[in-house]
């Protein structure tokens, strides 16, 4: 099912929570909604399930306007980050919950329910726990019975808020991998917030960028890691060193030098690198020339803070654990991949 958001504006006492928001999603895509907190991507959700509706703008499923229909005749699955399941229920009784409910000339048959519930048993790998309640399953658990609960009811759109939230690193790590091989069985249009970048970047097919109810950029995890679209996307997609520069005839100065990149435009602007990214010189005319003020242990590497010849300016580079740089001792490098932005962009 595909889903066309056009032109959304949502206002809470006259605050814009989203302001003229446009997104389209194919059908079976897996797309992530991922920004700080206030970015707007929960309330763009909750538009989307129809637990809001717009001030302005539409919401397409296909070519049919969803914008007024209720949640019902929607048909969405919702899985919220503290799982929502009926404590006196057992799994079972949770997952057939919503086809039990159903008006009777829609309600299929006892014995169907029961199939499709033992099938998503299977599928989300909790068969033989059917008659637990949820206050005996782990927290991984309880998810995945909410999530077959969600899609007991052939849902046209998934969408998951922050459905990993509530759960420790590791276990985290493991539903990430299985809820993608899940997407790729059931092939269902799948929404889920985040504001975990590695969670994003791992799941997605494209991943949305959101930030103070706007789009800041949309594309796959290479693009939005790779070629960042905004001073924004680059500080909060991955880590980033950033210094003011100037542009001069396609040449990039950091104060009265050169250091030999190239870029468009004139005037004063902000050059991003990404601190493992760089190549490091026995010595140049036209590079990157710092002392070393600071260093960290990190996982693989050592994270050496640089103070920048000439200036004040300090930034931040990897390097080897066993690389010899000391204290005070000078390094030269020039960045592999950069962007620059201008200081007003």
């Amino acid at each position: 099912m595909d889903v066309r958001i056009k032109n959304i504006r949502k206002e809470f006492a006259r605050f814009p929570a989203l302001n003229g928001l446009s997104l389209d999603i194919a059908s079976s895509e897996l797309i992530a909604l991922l920004g700080p907190s206030g970015s707007g991507k929960t309330t763009l959700l909750r538009l989307i399930a129809g637990l809001e509706q717009p001030t302005e703008g539409q919401i397409f499923f296909g070519d049919e306007d969803a914008s007024l229909k209720s949640v019902q005749e929607r048909n969405i699955g919702f899985v919220f980050q503290h799982y929502a399941l009926f404590r006196h229920m057992t799994v079972a009784e949770n997952i057939a919950f919503g086809l039990k409910v159903r008006p009777a000339d829609t309600r299929p048959a006892k014995s169907e329910i029961r199939k499709r519930v033992s099938d998503l048993l299977d599928m989300v790998h909790l068969s033989g726990l059917e008659k637990r309640y949820p206050n005996q399953l782990s927290g991984g658990q309880r998810q995945r019975v909410a999530l077959a609960r969600a899609m007991a009811i052939e849902p046209r759109v998934l969408l998951l808020d922050e459905p990993f939230g509530a759960l420790d690193a590791k276990v985290r790590k493991e539903l990430r991998k299985w809820l993608r091989e899940f997407h790729d069985r059931t092939g269902h249009t799948t929404v889920f917030v985040t504001h975990d970048q590695e969670e994003a970047l791992e799941l997605a097919d494209r991943v949305v960028v959101m930030s103070q109810g706007r789009i800041e950029q949309v594309g796959s995890a290479d693009d939005v890691y790779d070629r960042p679209g905004s001073p924004f996307v680059h500080r909060f997609i991955g880590e980033a060193s950033e210094v003011p520069v100037r542009i001069e005839n396609g040449e990039v100065w950091i104060d009265d030098r050169t250091v030999g990149l190239k870029a468009e435009g004139n005037g004063p602007a902000t050059l991003f690198f990404r601190p493992h990214d760089v190549d490091f010189l026995e010595g140049c005319g036209g590079c990157f020339e710092g002392v070393v003020v600071g260093s960290r242990r990190l996982a693989g590497a050592r994270r050496l803070e640089v103070e920048l010849g000439g200036s004040r300016h300090r930034i931040e580079v990897d390097v080897p654990v066993d690389h010899p740089a000391a204290m005070k001792s000078g390094l030269n490098f020039r960045p592999r991949h950069w962007a620059v932005f201008p200081t007003n962009g």
